[in-house]
């Protein structure tokens, strides 16, 4: 019995303890990752390019407009959510935008962007407002002067360039960022899922407001004769808040 015993704890001392074992090589089929449905994609995928000067009919005088500042004025209540529902660029005030701020974009989503992988198309429309202006020195009077340049005027919350495709919004919004950022007014880059916290940031706040004397009430009925001290625009965009003036 001893030996026996002697003979085991004498196998158990030859048997190495740290013996390296190889991991055996296995084939992993991962499934394909998860694609983006992007909803009504465009033909071309780049900006396309926009007119300095809108195209008049034959024999069509070029019209001198006046300024006009009630189109940049209020908020937009029409272009105002994503068509594709994916990212975008959104003014947060009014403003004019040129022809260089259209090249401006154009150039810069074109050439920081895989277009490949990502669409972008217009929101606005091409500059159609003409803005007269004398030269430098001219004497006041003999009527208005030629036409300088032309504009677009944009309203507040207004959708101006709409991006999608199988990018994430990470990839896009350091270039929407730097677009926004050259803008005349103020804008930012949202996504789809910002609006909708926006928006219901909104209705949350309306459906729980306690207050009853609201400003379109206090405007619209004339509490304290306000009506006198306020401009039409007050009364006019009532709905909106003080903010859209």
């Amino acid at each position: 019995m001893s030996s026996l015993l002697h003979t085991r704890s004498l196998c158990n001392f030859l048997v190495p303890r740290n013996v390296f074992q190889a991991s055996k090589a296995s084939y992993k089929k991962f499934g394909p990752p998860p694609k983006l449905i992007v909803k009504g994609f465009p033909d071309q995928n780049k900006l396309k390019p926009v007119l300095k000067v809108p195209i008049l009919g034959a024999g069509q005088k070029v019209p001198k407009m006046m300024r006009q500042r009630r189109d940049m004025r209020g908020c937009e209540e029409i272009h105002t959510k994503f068509i594709h529902q994916q990212y975008g660029i959104v003014a947060l005030w009014g403003g004019e935008l040129k022809f260089g701020h259209f090249e401006m974009m154009r150039n810069t989503i074109n050439r920081k962007l895989d277009m490949n992988r990502v669409f972008a198309i217009w929101r606005v429309d091409p500059p159609w407002k003409s803005v007269a202006s004398k030269g430098v020195g001219a004497k006041m009077g003999k009527g208005k002067g030629g036409i300088d340049h032309w504009v677009t005027p944009v309203k507040a919350n207004r959708v101006i360039i709409e991006c999608g495709g199988t990018l994430e919004f990470e990839e896009v919004k350091k270039v929407l960022e730097e677009v926004a950022h050259n803008l005349p007014f103020p804008a930012r880059a949202m996504n789809q899922v910002m609006m909708d916290q926006v928006d219901n940031e909104a209705e949350l706040i309306r459906q729980e407001n306690t207050n009853p004397y609201t400003w379109e009430w206090c405007l619209k009925n004339n509490i304290m004769n306000c009506q006198y001290y306020a401009s039409p625009y007050d009364i006019e965009w009532s709905h909106q808040g003080p903010k859209f003036r």
